[in-house]
């Protein structure tokens, strides 16, 4: 029994010793650089440190362009990566198209199934992708616009058509919206640049204007804070890292931790050996409440105390 005990942490040493040595190479895809993305990006970092996991961390950048967001997955399968992280749905759209057999671990995105990504989220039936999804909380983000704008009756969206995170918030939007009575007013955009005329296209149209997850909208968010401080005209927000950035508020998924939590599916996989077909797409429950008084009080709203008691941050 000695030699068996002395064997086996002989071996425990051994693979731990191996582990300590190895350096992993983690390829990573983002479509666009703005808060939201990056956080998660740190996030994942981050976690993968905390763990005493050695990683080299090759990042690529799209700057929303499509066609240098199929480019990079060449340079990606270049790098021979133990790990692709593919940031938000266009990239890891591109990833899955070309790259069968490296793990792929996606994040931020809204719709994997009907993003063709999986086939169920219990089951995925991708042999080597998994990840996780960012699906706002639609129904308590219109409570949240009530709550700002008790008299709202119309909410005005701005979202780019041809991203796929956008379509599918727009149903639930309208969804949500029409159980209690608010109309819901369009404005689309095709790239970033269109998002001033966008907003300014909504002035008069609806009582408080809405941005979802979408990239090429988020991206490009100060130009729509501009045109609803010159109007009074209430921003609300479908990510917390853009109430910073000028908007009253957000009831949503918090990017930093979202990106915490890939990092602990991305160590399962180069630590515990785990499968991405045996991983079910994994949400972030933990929701935060970000308020902004300054950006309340140029576009005129007086926010309730009822926001601000259970807000978690609240930007004087």
């Amino acid at each position: 029994m000695k030699k068996i005990l002395l064997f086996l942490a002989a071996a425990l040493l051994v693979a731990s010793t191996a582990f300590a040595g190895k350096k992993y190479v983690i390829s990573v895809t983002q479509i666009v650089e703005h808060p939201a993305l990056d956080a998660m990006r740190q996030g994942v970092a981050d976690r993968l440190k905390e763990k005493g996991i050695d990683f080299d961390y090759n990042v690529h950048n799209a700057q929303n362009n499509m066609a240098t967001n199929t480019q990079i997955v060449g340079q990606i399968i270049g790098e021979r990566p133990d790990v692709v992280l593919a940031i938000a749905t266009p990239g890891a759209q591109a990833c899955a198209q070309k790259i069968h057999d490296t793990p792929i671990v996606f994040t931020g995105v809204t719709d994997p199934v009907t993003a063709g990504l999986v086939k169920d989220l219990q089951n995925t039936g991708a042999r080597n992708i998994t990840g996780m999804s960012d699906f706002s909380p639609i129904d308590r983000q219109v409570a949240l616009i009530r709550e700002l704008v008790p008299n709202v009756k119309t909410i005005g969206i701005i979202y780019n058509s041809g991203e796929p995170n956008a379509v599918p918030i727009l149903k639930a939007l309208k969804r949500e919206a029409a159980k209690l009575g608010i109309n819901v007013e369009e404005a689309t955009i095709s790239n970033s640049s269109g998002v001033y005329q966008a907003a300014k296209s909504l002035v008069g149209r609806c009582d408080a204007v809405y941005v979802g997850t979408d990239n090429t909208v988020v991206s490009a968010l100060e130009s729509a804070v501009k045109v609803c401080e010159n109007n009074k005209l209430p921003l609300i927000v479908g990510d917390v890292d853009s109430v910073a950035r000028g908007a009253i508020a957000a009831e949503a998924v918090d990017y930093y931790k979202m990106g915490l939590q890939t990092g602990d599916m991305i160590a399962r996989i180069l630590v515990d050996g785990a499968k991405p077909a045996d991983m079910p797409v994994e949400f972030l429950d933990d929701l935060s409440l970000h308020v902004n008084m300054k950006a309340a009080k140029a576009m005129g709203v007086t926010v309730p105390q009822s926001v601000l008691d259970r807000a978690d941050k609240v930007l004087e």
